[in-house]
């Protein structure tokens, strides 16, 4: 009996003895699916996804949709609020940290390590995939293997890291000529296929993307060569603002209209944030990086998540819980 089979047996076998409802799926499909591993009670998951998710084959539907119905079934008076920044001066790591503030939905860790293109981690939502705070069940758990189209940050193996952000308005215009991806659907894109900030932005130039599945966005930039850039679209252009200092923040205003000097924005995160990497200027720790992301998280912060783009290195904390930090690696 070849080695496959034996570890389809062991899986299939494993789940029976767990009263699973057996399927026949792929083996990569089962081996994912397999690798679900809850690691915090927010709940948080960690996923290793086997094989090929078809991104260049595919653009679900089904998620889009998922997308638009989980939006709509939002809180009234809920406001998108995240905090992005790029510490590039290393302290010992050039770091991407991350806040998402939205409703308390369920996270997955996801690592993907498709053929032909990067490695990496992403975090998702899962929500948008129709699960929440109960432990997915077995015949439930197929709909994870949607999830590498739905990354909300993320850090490949080269060391580009990035972050999306709501804002009032973004218009990325319409070129026949271009692919159309959604606004999660590009960050997929540039994980896949961009080494860094610069193949990240020519990627970002060569699509038109659909906000229609969520709000709009603006999009931060990183990479271990210690460049950033914060990418908006407006009125049908995009504008790509390249770091000037050894750090850059991003909130929830467009930055490119808005034109904050320094510390002098109209957001308060992006203000203490902007202080915070100017005082050290630009040069933080992973430990500092969430102590920074701690002090502007709100009610609201899902999770605060640092990227080491130099080493690889993961740090995640759910629900403001920052005695409870998860160490992981790509």
């Amino acid at each position: 009996m070849s080695r496959k089979w034996m570890c389809i047996l062991a899986v299939v076998g494993a789940a029976a003895l767990a009263g699973a409802v057996v399927l026949p799926i792929p083996f990569d499909e089962w081996r994912t699916l397999a690798s679900l591993k809850k690691v915090d009670d927010h709940p948080l998951y960690v996923m290793t996804f086997y094989g090929d998710y078809g991104f260049e084959e595919a653009q679900s539907q089904e998620v889009v949709g998922a997308r638009e119905a989980a939006v709509a079934s939002g809180a009234p008076g809920q406001l998108w609020a995240c905090t992005c920044f790029a510490s590039l001066g290393k302290e010992a790591d050039v770091l991407l940290g991350r806040n998402f503030d939205w409703y308390n939905h369920p996270a997955l860790l996801l690592f993907t390590d498709p053929p032909q293109a990067y490695a990496s981690v992403s975090m998702v939502d899962i929500a948008y995939l129709g699960f929440d705070q109960q432990a997915p069940s077995w015949t439930g758990r197929r709909r994870l293997l949607l999830a590498p189209y739905l990354p909300f940050d993320g850090m490949n193996e080269q060391g580009l890291g990035v972050g999306m952000m709501a804002v009032p308005a973004a218009d990325s215009g319409y070129n026949p000529r271009l692919r159309t991806l959604d606004s999660l659907q590009v960050i997929r894109l540039l994980l896949d296929y961009a080494a860094d900030v610069e193949e990240a932005v020519v990627l970002l130039e060569g699509c038109n993307i659909d906000f229609g599945g969520g709000p709009p966005v603006h999009y931060l930039l990183a990479d271990a060569s210690g460049r950033s850039a914060v990418v908006e679209f407006v009125n049908g252009e995009m504008k790509v603002m390249r770091n000037i200092e050894s750090w850059q923040v991003s909130t929830n205003f467009v930055i490119s209209q808005a034109m904050p000097q320094g510390a002098g924005s109209e957001c308060w995160r992006y203000n203490l944030a902007y202080d915070a990497l100017a005082g050290a200027e630009g040069a933080l720790t992973p430990s500092a990086a969430l102590d920074l992301l701690h002090s502007v998280s709100q009610p609201s912060t899902i999770w605060s998540l640092v990227y080491g783009l130099d080493s690889g290195d993961i740090n995640v904390v759910m629900g403001r819980h920052y005695d409870n930090v998860h160490h992981l690696g790509l």
